[in-house]
């Protein structure tokens, strides 16, 4: 997050087990149901908080489901799930991340580390926590692409470079896919925000899905 955007923002928030009859009846048939495969499909998980979630409007206008709709208007194939929880912290993320990552994701798309500011979380802790979660999400075979915010001027100095520059590392270390600035779109359009003075409008979800466009496309297989 960035500008007057961030500025608002800080000043708004503080198995089913089965026997066999050892001697079955010949007149009742057993039927068995064979096991059927089931084809995934390339899925795509994006863990976040309310910026995810599409706080204050319609599931299918957050940047998910329209960067969904945007690569199956361009014929790819794929599904991307919603996991964004309003005001969740890298921490709460982390703790949710393994249940997420046994739906087998092809991509792990990572929002988080806005509330973590917000609430003065210490940024070794965010880094920390941020390249938990993507090093769990690369270690179940999934692709991680992690969007990058930035902090505002007035969290002061230091604490802002050090903020801006944890995503970068966690993705230098990790080799995680970064977007920097993943919110930069939003800066000072205040007609892109909603009433609340803190989250995008369906029209800032739209600028918002197309820099995750840009990060997947070339990651989904063509058919």
């Amino acid at each position: 997050m960035s500008g007057r955007l961030l500025h608002v923002v800080v000043v708004a928030l503080s198995v089913v087990a089965c026997g066999t009859d050892p001697a079955p009846r010949a007149a009742v048939p057993q039927v068995v149901t064979p096991a059927v495969p089931v084809e995934q499909g390339f899925k795509v998980v994006v863990l976040g908080d309310s910026i995810t979630a599409g706080l204050g409007l319609p599931v299918d206008q957050a940047f998910p489901a329209v960067a969904e709709a945007t690569l199956k208007g361009e014929g790819l194939e794929l599904s991307i799930q919603n996991a964004g929880v309003s005001g969740d912290t890298s921490t709460a993320g982390a703790s949710r991340v393994d249940w997420l990552l046994k739906q087998r994701p092809d991509v792990l798309v990572v929002e988080l580390g806005g509330n973590d500011m917000l609430r003065g979380q210490p940024v070794d802790v965010t880094r920390a926590r941020l390249l938990e979660i993507v090093t769990a999400g690369q270690s179940a075979g999934a692709t991680v692409v992690l969007l990058g915010i930035t902090a505002p001027g007035s969290m002061g100095p230091a604490h802002k470079t050090a903020f801006d520059a944890l995503y970068g590392e966690v993705s230098a270390e990790s080799g995680a896919t970064l977007v920097p600035d993943f919110l930069g779109p939003l800066m000072d359009r205040p007609e892109l925000i909603q009433g609340d003075g803190l989250h995008p409008t369906a029209e800032g979800q739209k600028l918002l899905a197309s820099r995750l466009v840009s990060a997947l496309r070339p990651l989904v297989p063509k058919r």
